[in-house]
């Protein structure tokens, strides 16, 4: 089996080859970075045609690196939603002509369900063994933050969410309030090196022990506050406050996902989405299951950000549609896995 994976869920432009033994055989992301940067922020319309300009080059890029052609493909896997609209379109739009072409099996794939699954991936996963089930997933990132209880592939419970900012939404934030370019986390990541994150104590939000629920809201509203009451800053109270901030946010990120697993008598715990890069992310779950005894699984540097090869090794395991289905298949802007879907 040999599967391409399409992503162009958001503001990345991708396409990868796994064969069915979850190998990745190529993972090619075209990034939009550059383009968004200077409106700090991802703008709809322009991912949309940029998406429109890279995807059949992105798709020709990593069926040669995989060394394969389109007719020795078994299915075509591409991310349905959640995401923005026009961008989704792209990708579904696309796997639909390549599957009525080429008598392709095509695979619509939840796009977080693909972040916490990704650790499948052969070689994926830093702990050098997938997680048994069920476990219990972070799903991190500038869209979503959520726990879930992962009974398996197609089984999830959702146990906690945001209500209200995202992680990567509220680093994003922060970051265009200290001046920082985007994307924020990376940005905050870095100052915070130089910083002291306990000079500042900013609130961690939703602290009952009786809830796995998220908060940044109030968070990014102290740190405006902070940032007004210091008025100009120089570099080392800058990072100070740049490490103070990640730290609250890695806190409350650690602390609800552990609880979380020690509610459901889990042993492993997988951390995924593009915030599950952030270093101090990393060294905090790693220290903190180390103490607990939990089987941590840190999700591949390389399959965190958005990746269409966590796309093409979920479309391993999914049935895919009848062939009578595959014209009416339409993206889905909104829609939280565990939940019914459109």
């Amino acid at each position: 089996m040999r599967i391409l994976g399409i992503e162009t869920s958001c503001d990345e432009t991708a396409a990868a080859v796994v064969d069915g033994e979850g190998h990745v055989l190529s993972n090619v992301v075209s990034s939009q970075v550059p383009l968004h940067a200077r409106f700090g922020g991802v703008v709809p319309e322009l991912a949309s045609r940029n998406h429109l300009l890279s995807i059949l080059p992105v798709i020709r890029r990593a069926l040669g690196e995989a060394g394969v052609t389109l007719e020795t493909l078994t299915r075509v896997a591409v991310t349905r939603g959640p995401g923005l609209q026009g961008a989704l379109l792209v990708g579904v739009q696309t796997a639909k002509v390549l599957a009525a072409a080429l008598g392709l099996e095509l695979v619509p794939v939840h796009h977080t369900e693909a972040h916490i699954t990704a650790v499948f991936l052969a070689g994926g996963d830093l702990a050098g063994a997938s997680p048994g089930f069920p476990y219990v997933a972070l799903a991190v990132s500038g869209g979503h933050s959520s726990i879930f209880c992962v009974e398996a592939i197609g089984r999830y419970r959702r146990l906690g969410t945001t209500l209200d900012d995202a992680a990567g939404e509220a680093f994003d934030k922060v970051a265009r309030l200290l001046d920082l370019p985007y994307p924020g986390g990376v940005a905050i990541q870095e100052l915070a090196v130089r910083g002291d994150p306990a000079r500042f104590p900013l609130p961690r939000g939703l602290r009952r022990k009786d809830s796995l629920d998220f908060s940044f809201s109030g968070l990014k509203t102290a740190t405006r506050s902070l940032l007004e009451k210091l008025g100009s800053l120089d570099e080392v109270t800058r990072a100070d406050l740049a490490a103070s901030f990640q730290e609250a946010v890695v806190d409350s990120l650690v602390t609800k996902t552990l609880a979380a697993a020690a509610a459901e008598g889990v042993a492993d715990v997988v951390v995924a989405g593009g915030v599950a890069a952030n270093r101090r992310l990393r060294e905090r779950f790693t220290e903190a299951c180390g103490e607990q005894g939990l089987r941590l699984h840190l999700t591949a540097m390389a399959y965190c950000t958005d990746n269409a090869a966590m796309v093409a090794g979920l479309g391993r395991f999914l049935p895919p549609l009848p062939p009578a289905a595959v014209d009416g298949l339409e993206p889905f802007a909104s829609g939280e896995l565990g939940s019914p879907l459109p």
